[in-house]
């Protein structure tokens, strides 16, 4: 059983930053005493030390399996547009509504600063700590800097350049500057390195969900393969992505599991693939940021079967919101291939069956007029393939075949459905959101081994996860004997669909608005350079003194 340790935790300490990067509610923030709600003193005792290394892991869960981070992540790239709902939608198509006023640029900067100023004061405060073994306090000053280098590793891939703070701020302040992309990946890269050492050299830590030595590897080894790519990388990128890469795959016992489908089995958070996760609970009282809200990935990416033919909304089949449309290069190229690889029938749903029985006229499937079900029949069936009319009329369900698709109907993401939640309308799921899972780690070992000219190492890595998303009797189809970066690309987006990584994939690679304009026709028209950042939030533009913090260009 996992430790519920830090899920209960995580909520005991709200320490308020101090500084306008990270206070979210004020209007007027030199009018507004800002304090910690805790005494200053208290972090530097046992229960309050204590307290403040547990609330610094509240800040992902303002990113991971949120709107606003499936929004900054999945939304206008070139595997998911826009459905048929919902806020936000400037991210699908880069037009007028993407401005800095936008309420989750703010929420993403203003909480993960917040937990960046714990993460100093606790830094800080450590040397004078008392009740707490030496061991014990150096590991968790190191949890520390592994998670200040993951908050600012989400940020400056964001937002470019960022005010930079390594010291707590303990009053209000109006002075903001923007240090240089390459001088926060410097700092990012120098707190992991400091953390790697003192970090649980194990699989998983004892107190489940706190970081690891693998964990911090993992990361790194992302942010060497990003840096990597960029104006300012350094010529030791990649090779020190792939060693790091190797390390988390063959020195601690992860591996993947022999099913794809099975890691996302809800029963089975904790498993031998996961490296690093951002935990949930069915308590609503540990989950949130702000609000309570759980894991909601389950939301967004269903499509709306709630209100056809012989069919209601039910916890199984999940709350539709209809946020996130597959484009047709991931249904048609990406999983064009469905007789070697497992991966297309265990990543969409294609099947409903009546919870709502009766007779009723057709909605969407013009080969019969009306359809007639039995609780437990197939009511919608999508065969991923078009379906010939004919062959349609002999069906008693509805086909819903691609050139049928609209906004509102199409192939539904599985991977994030929550049957756990209590009730239908309930949105904040329990299920565990994976930062770092193995399958990731080696298509990043392939990446860098691509780049570096070493064939072998790629092939290798890749095909450890094709192998595993193969049919039965089809390993051998699956097997790569090349890797170029089309390969990697393809293979990422089968892999990791919807899992928060593919803007920043698109951004690394320096090839977001080519593959938009190729492949989302929702924002072909409007995507452009400037978009490979976000906006500052207004307010943090705004609040700065003497012009400290310029907008992003182009905002």
């Amino acid at each position: 059983m996992k430790s519920l340790y830090i899920k209960n935790s995580l909520k005991t300490l709200g320490l308020a930053s101090a500084i306008m990067l990270g206070t979210a509610s004020c209007s007027d923030l030199l009018k507004e005493n800002v304090i910690s709600s805790i005494s200053n003193d208290y972090i530097a005792t046992t229960p309050g030390f204590i307290a403040a290394t547990n609330a610094a892991y509240t800040p992902l869960r303002s990113f991971y399996a949120t709107e606003r981070g499936l929004t900054m992540s999945e939304y206008g790239t070139d595997i998911y547009s826009a459905g048929a709902d919902g806020s936000y939608k400037g991210f699908h198509f880069y037009d007028s509504q993407l401005t800095s006023s936008v309420v989750i640029l703010a929420e993403l900067w203003d909480e993960t600063y917040k937990g960046i100023n714990t993460i100093n004061a606790v830094i800080d405060r450590a040397p004078s700590v008392t009740g707490i073994t030496e061991a014990v306090k150096a590991q968790r000053v190191a949890e520390m800097k592994y998670l200040r280098a993951h908050y600012y590793f989400v940020l400056v891939q964001q937002f470019g350049p960022l005010d930079l703070r390594l010291k707590e701020t303990t009053g209000p302040t109006k002075t903001a500057t923007r240090a240089t992309e390459q001088a926060v990946y410097k700092q990012i890269e120098a707190d992991l390195l400091a953390a790697i050492p003192a970090l649980e050299n194990k699989k998983a830590s004892s107190d489940y969900g706190r970081a690891t030595k693998a964990a911090a590897e993992n990361l790194l080894a992302k942010v060497y393969l990003t840096r990597a790519s960029s104006k300012f990388a350094e010529a030791s990128d990649y090779a020190n992505a792939a060693t790091l890469c190797n390390n988390v795959i063959n020195n601690y016992g992860f591996k993947l599991l022999s099913d794809f489908a099975s890691v996302f089995d809800q029963a089975n958070q904790v498993n031998d693939e996961v490296i690093f996760a951002v935990q949930y609970t069915s308590d609503p009282l540990t989950n949130g940021f702000v609000d309570n809200q759980g894991n909601k990935l389950h939301l967004y990416f269903g499509m709306q079967y709630d209100v056809q033919p012989g069919m209601q909304r039910d916890v199984v089949n999940g709350r539709p919101f209809k946020r996130l449309k597959p484009t047709p290069y991931l249904l048609n190229t990406v999983f064009a291939d469905r007789v070697n690889d497992t991966r297309y029938s265990k990543t969409f749903k294609d099947t409903w069956l009546s919870n709502k029985p009766g007779t009723y006229n057709t909605t969407f499937d013009g080969s019969k007029s009306t359809v007639t079900y039995k609780a437990g029949d197939t009511t919608i069936f999508i065969p991923g393939y078009e379906m010939p009319l004919a062959e349609r009329a002999k069906k008693k369900y509805q086909v819903l075949v691609p050139s049928l698709y609209n906004f509102a109907l199409f192939p539904t993401l599985k991977k994030f459905f929550d049957p756990l939640r209590p009730d239908m309308t309930y949105e904040n799921g329990s299920r565990d959101f994976f930062v770092h899972r193995l399958a990731d780690t080696y298509l990043m070992l392939a990446e860098a081994s691509v780049k570096l000219g070493k064939q072998a190492e790629a092939v290798a890595a890749i095909n450890a996860v094709r192998v595993r998303a193969a049919a039965a009797g089809k390993a051998e189809d699956m097997k790569v004997t090349s890797v170029d970066m089309n390969l990697i690309m393809e293979e990422r987006a089968r892999e990791l669909a919807g899992e928060q990584t593919r803007w920043m994939d698109l951004k690394r690679w320096g090839n977001l608005v080519e593959r938009v304009k190729l492949y989302n026709s929702d924002a072909a028209a409007n995507v452009a350079d400037r978009h490979y950042v976000r906006p500052i939030p207004q307010k943090q533009v705004d609040l700065s003194e003497n012009g400290g913090f310029p907008q992003n260009s182009g905002y």
